[in-house]
C-alpha cells in the first residue's frame, strides 16, 4: 500500500507540473505575438537653439533655462502628457515674460513673441478641459508652440548675431550717416593699404 500512495503521488507531481509548463508556453507565445501601437505620441523635430553668445548672455535668466528644459518634454509626448503639463508650461512662460532680466529683449518686437507663444501655451492649457477635443487638434497646437519657441529662439540669436556683426565693423550701424563722402573716405582708406615693394638687389 505504501509504494501504490508513493506511486500516485509521483503521478500526481508530473501531472501537475506538465501542466503548469502548458500555460506558461501558452502565456509566452500570445505575449509574443502582441505588437504595442503607440499612435498616440507627438514627436517633433528640435528646434533652433541659442547660439554660444547667447546662451552665454542668458545663463543668469533662471526663469528662461527652467523653460528651455521644460520644452524639452513636448519634443516627444503623448497627447495626455502635452495636455497634462500645458498648464505649468503656459506658467513657465508667464514668469518668462515677467522677469525679463536682459535689455536687449526688452524690445517690443521680442515681447511680441513672447506673447504670442504664451497664448499659445494657454490655449493647449484649454484645450485639457475640453472633452471633445481631437488628437490632432492637440498634436497642432504642440506643434505651434514648437515652432514659436523657436521663433523667440531664432530673434534671439539675430540680435546677438547682429551685435557681433555691428562690433566687427569700425562703422557704427546704429546711426544715420550724414556725410557719405567722409565714410566712403574711411573705407577705401582700410582698402587701400600701402603695399610693402620688395626691392631686388
Amino acid at each position: 500500500m505504501r509504494y501504490l500512495y508513493s506511486f500516485l503521488l509521483i503521478i500526481l507531481f508530473f501531472s501537475f507540473s506538465c501542466n503548469k509548463t502548458k500555460k506558461l508556453e501558452e502565456v509566452t507565445e500570445v505575449a509574443d505575438t502582441l505588437v504595442v501601437e503607440d499612435t498616440d505620441r507627438i514627436i517633433n523635430n528640435t528646434s533652433e537653439t541659442l547660439i554660444p553668445e547667447a546662451k552665454r548672455n542668458l545663463k543668469d535668466w533662471k526663469e528662461y533655462q527652467k523653460l528651455d528644459q521644460f520644452m524639452l518634454k513636448y519634443y516627444n509626448v503623448s497627447n495626455l502628457e502635452a495636455l497634462n503639463n500645458a498648464e505649468e508650461l503656459s506658467g513657465l512662460v508667464k514668469n518668462m515674460i515677467d522677469t525679463i532680466r536682459v535689455e536687449k529683449l526688452t524690445a517690443l518686437n521680442v515681447v511680441a513673441r513672447f506673447n504670442v507663444l504664451h497664448n499659445e501655451t494657454l490655449r493647449l492649457s484649454d484645450m485639457a478641459t475640453i472633452r471633445s477635443i481631437s488628437k490632432e487638434e492637440v498634436k497642432e497646437e504642440v506643434k505651434k508652440i514648437i515652432d514659436l519657441y523657436s521663433a523667440v529662439n531664432s530673434k534671439i540669436n539675430t540680435i546677438y548675431e547682429a551685435e557681433d556683426l555691428q562690433s566687427s565693423l569700425d562703422v557704427d550701424t546704429e546711426e544715420p550717416i550724414n556725410n557719405v563722402g567722409v565714410l566712403k573716405k574711411k573705407l577705401e582708406s582700410k582698402r587701400k593699404r600701402p603695399s610693402r615693394k620688395i626691392s631686388r638687389q
